[in-house]
């Protein structure tokens, strides 16, 4: 238990307090056009005072084409520079780490959020989405740089890509989604090439100390997982990043591809050589015992989704009393609102099954967690 309290340093930025990450959960109570709003400052920064060592933000869309759901928090315009200002401020004031994620959602984008057609890697009929220009994944990329400067300009410690999720980062990384013919397209250092030249991009703009994270997850939405283990460990081994968060759906399930049956998921990433780069996972972890038993498979840090909805303290409340019992589902809508979610963010939790007492939920909670 001491080690979920000992410090963390990275090859840049500041050491974490401990070993809890916020994960970045979409809820949309911000504003229309991204700006932050109080709801959203008073959720983050909640965590943040509840013991976090790194709070980070919902996914924020580096371009307007880029939205992936309304009320999303936006990064894409320095208009948003005093909200996210504030928010990095107020963060940091706890001693928490301040990540911004930053995202596109391709064709995962609604056109009736977005008010266009949606954009990927390729013409994708069932989501009703056409292939980008070379010409405008280079401009894509760009805005990613671009968004990662006014991230360390409103005062973040650094921020994480997020290449998960089937989201436009990994719609290239994916052989069965990505059927280009140019540069970006073809073999997998091509597909992957976004993410490497936005890390690239970043590197040449923002600060020496300024941290750079990854999010992956390798199974679902077309991925590979033998090509997800190779770029991961290209990231680690290679020292492009200063953090890999990969997002597993459930930390303790075993891989589906036939090559690594009988290997957990987990271990097909704890096991790589990671040089400075730290390491971390996501999906599913809720209870003490959890935090414990994946720290004890040798990664670095763990990142609580609903157990940090369900406690703004989660961190607090265990170094306090390691016999700390998190709530059980369902729980109610007073108790959310409690614990700093909006109404707005009650009623997305109530679309979950089995989260909010009285609700009707339809979609499993670890869906939309990890979407």
């Amino acid at each position: 238990m001491n080690d979920l309290y000992s410090s963390l340093s990275f090859k840049r930025g500041p050491a974490m307090k401990n070993r809890f990450m916020l994960a970045p959960l979409t809820n949309s109570q911000s504003h229309e056009d991204g700006s932050l709003s109080d709801d959203e400052f008073h959720w983050l920064t909640k965590r943040a005072e509840g013991g976090f060592g790194l709070t980070m933000t919902c996914a924020a869309h580096v371009q307007i084409e880029g939205k992936g759901f309304p009320g999303q928090l936006g990064i894409f315009s320095d208009d948003q520079l005093p909200g996210l200002t504030r928010l990095a401020s107020k963060i940091k004031e706890h001693e928490s780490i301040a990540i911004a994620q930053l995202y596109h959602g391709g064709m995962r984008c609604p056109s009736d959020v977005i008010g266009m057609q949606p954009l990927s890697s390729s013409d994708n009929e069932k989501w009703g989405a056409r292939a980008m220009t070379t010409q405008e994944v280079e401009t894509m990329i760009s805005a990613f740089v671009t968004a990662a400067a006014r991230a360390e300009k409103a005062g973040f410690d650094g921020v994480e890509l997020h290449g998960a999720h089937g989201y436009l980062l990994a719609q290239f990384l994916s052989p069965e989604v990505n059927k280009r013919t140019d540069r970006f397209g073809g073999s997998l250092a091509n597909r992957s090439a976004p993410m490497f030249e936005i890390i690239e991009g970043i590197r040449s703009v923002c600060g020496d100390d300024f941290m750079v994270g990854m999010r992956l997850s390798p199974e679902r939405f077309g991925m590979d997982l033998g090509e997800v283990i190779e770029i991961a460990q290209k990231l680690m081994k290679d020292g492009l990043i200063e953090f890999l968060d990969m997002s597993l759906w459930d930390v303790f399930k075993e891989a589906e591809a036939e090559e690594y049956k009988g290997q957990s998921l987990l271990s097909c990433f704890s096991q790589l050589e990671r040089g400075d780069v730290r390491l971390g996972v996501a999906g599913k972890i809720m209870t003490p015992d959890d935090v414990e038993k994946v720290m004890g498979m040798g990664i670095d840090w763990v990142m609580l989704g609903k157990a940090g909805i369900l406690h703004h303290d989660y961190p607090n409340q265990l170094k306090k009393n390691p016999n700390f019992v998190p709530a059980t589902l369902p729980v109610s809508a007073d108790y959310l609102r409690n614990e700093g979610l909006s109404d707005t963010f009650v009623e997305y939790m109530k679309v979950w099954k089995g989260f909010v007492k009285g609700a009707d939920g339809f979609v499993d909670a670890d869906v939309i967690l990890n979407s």
